[in-house]
């Protein structure tokens, strides 16, 4: 039975399943957008393309593509934040493989420095060009697409808080912040020709200068 101003359970389900099957057709055509600029940015090794390659690339409609996003803005944005939420499980499962969890933030930190320094044969624009555009731009939206970074490094900052390895006083989820975006500026910027960059900066040296801020002696 239903109640008078309620809608029959078979008109719901019948609603429910029309929703259903809208969303997971919106969600795969956003992802045939998503996979078409990543194959077009992996072939040119930069984010130089326009939104009709994507569309042409795709095998969608210019229409499609604005129904889904404003514009290659957030199309660029939302290919970002997959590839820090990706990075964010591979680091993960890099960190996991140590017991001790001082190593396990060793090892966070020099994979990330690493994931987002310059390499012309890596073919990563996303974070080395557009990332510190980003960061100008629309640091809001950066923030949030760094959550799942910076919810790993918090998780492993606290870990090692709790096992007494980090200095006395410390507030771990700051800790986290400043540590991971100390290593991405430092790996973003690393590319520089002055006389300093000159012997190039490496993953050791970077944990070794963070460490030394919140690491018990």
């Amino acid at each position: 039975m239903t109640g008078a101003n309620e809608e029959p359970a078979w008109k719901q389900r019948a609603v429910e399943r029309s929703i259903k099957t809208a969303k997971l057709r919106a969600e795969q055509r956003v992802q045939r957008f998503l996979d078409a600029a990543q194959s077009i940015i992996t072939e040119k090794g930069s984010t130089d393309f326009t939104v009709q390659e994507v569309v042409d690339r795709s095998k969608q409609s210019l229409r499609s593509f604005y129904l889904q996003f404003d514009g290659k803005h957030e199309l660029l944005l939302a290919l970002f934040e997959d590839a820090l939420s990706r990075s964010a499980d591979q680091i993960r499962a890099a960190a996991a493989g140590q017991t001790d969890p001082i190593e396990q933030l060793r090892v966070s930190v020099e994979l990330l420095f690493e994931f987002c320094r310059p390499d012309p044969t890596a073919q990563r624009p996303l974070f080395t060009d557009f990332a510190p555009q980003l960061l100008v731009s629309h640091p809001a939206e950066v923030k949030v697409a760094h959550s799942s970074l910076l919810a790993l490094f918090t998780e492993l900052t606290e870990k090692a808080d709790a096992a007494g390895e980090l200095r006395d006083g410390v507030n771990a989820r700051r800790i986290a912040a400043m540590t991971m975006q100390t290593v991405m500026f430092i790996a973003q910027s690393s590319g520089a020709t002055d006389d300093a960059t000159n012997k190039p900066i490496t993953a050791e040296e970077v944990w070794t200068f963070c460490s030394r801020g919140f690491a018990k002696a």
